[in-house]
């Protein structure tokens, strides 16, 4: 191909997708989409406002829940407008710099939430099998250092991203398949040799969240451990009652998380209809459900928000 007509085919922007083939009734589609949206915003800075409000709530697993509720409301915050976008206005169109900064966004915000997963564990684990030094060791300095180490480790390793697709260019379909950008996806798009990104990811996703649900799992195995020890069957209860709520967090995170991860790399045959549904699962379930559950399951928590909304 010529010089000439290289440029011919070059692109300037990508074009999202909604949800292709109902386009004539995304109005009523966007309602249950804003509510949720509305949902998960409003859930997590209710969180975030009592845990900083009220002091005996400046406890470290509930310093852990209010980082999970700031990563949550940053992902709900930078995805909304290119999603409601397409719903409302059929605004498809994103330029390639400012889909660069979305996927670094989501990206950074989605490694920090799978660290702050894993500090959740920790927490569990040292609650469950080790109380009588739990407060020795997670004191409030540690848990600000622990909690600065996770957002240093996720922003520093997807800060090259988007200065590796930067330097492509797009003379390919530039149509994607959802509606908010993913490096994954974007990298696809390029008419250039993508080994070095598609290694980078890769090894990033391994280092992240691969390492985190490994170190995850083999934190409730201990926790199994140590409460299968336990001779009376309403502690054991009682103590695995307190993992509950982090349980759904992890799987409504990591199995949308894999599975769309999966299905990028791998799943070429595999459904259209899959990608997309699962691409919306893993933006906008966790952010709308993890505010609800911990609230139900938080008698704590629980109390101190009906007690404000009551008045």
């Amino acid at each position: 191909m010529s010089a000439a007509n290289d440029t011919k085919f070059k692109f300037a922007v990508f074009l999202l997708t909604g949800i292709p083939g109902q386009e004539h009734i995304y109005l009523w589609i966007s309602i249950p989409f804003c509510i949720m949206y509305v949902i998960a915003i409003v859930g997590n800075s209710v969180i975030i406002f009592f845990i900083k409000t009220d002091a005996s709530l400046h406890e470290p697993m509930y310093i852990f829940l209010s980082t999970l509720a700031i990563t949550d409301l940053g992902l709900s915050i930078v995805t909304m407008p290119t999603i409601m976008g397409v719903l409302w206005f059929n605004s498809r169109e994103i330029s390639l710099d400012g889909c660069f900064a979305q996927l670094f966004f989501i990206h950074s915000l989605q490694c920090i939430e799978s660290s702050v997963l894993l500090l959740m564990a920790f927490d569990r684990f040292i609650a469950i099998c080790n109380p009588l030094r739990y407060t020795s060791i997670l004191t409030l300095p540690r848990i600000a250092k622990m909690a600065l180490v996770c957002a240093v480790r996720g922003v520093a390793l997807i800060f090259p991203l988007p200065f590796l697709v930067k330097r492509f260019q797009y003379c390919r379909v530039n149509v994607l398949s959802h509606s908010y950008c993913l490096h994954q996806e974007v990298m696809k798009m390029a008419c250039a040799d993508i080994t070095v990104n598609n290694l980078y990811g890769l090894s990033v996703a391994l280092l992240t969240m691969g390492l985190d649900s490994l170190l995850i799992l083999l934190s409730y195995m201990m926790i199994l451990k140590t409460v299968l020890s336990v001779t009376s069957t309403m502690e054991s209860l009682k103590a695995l009652n307190t993992c509950v709520s982090h349980l759904c967090a992890v799987l409504l995170f990591y199995i949308p998380e894999i599975g769309l991860a999966l299905i990028h790399r791998f799943g070429n045959s595999s459904s259209y209809f899959l990608q997309i549904a699962l691409g919306y699962v893993y933006m906008l379930v966790p952010p709308l459900i993890n505010p609800i559950v911990y609230s139900v399951k938080s008698k704590h928590l629980r109390v101190r928000i009906i007690r404000a909304f009551v008045k």
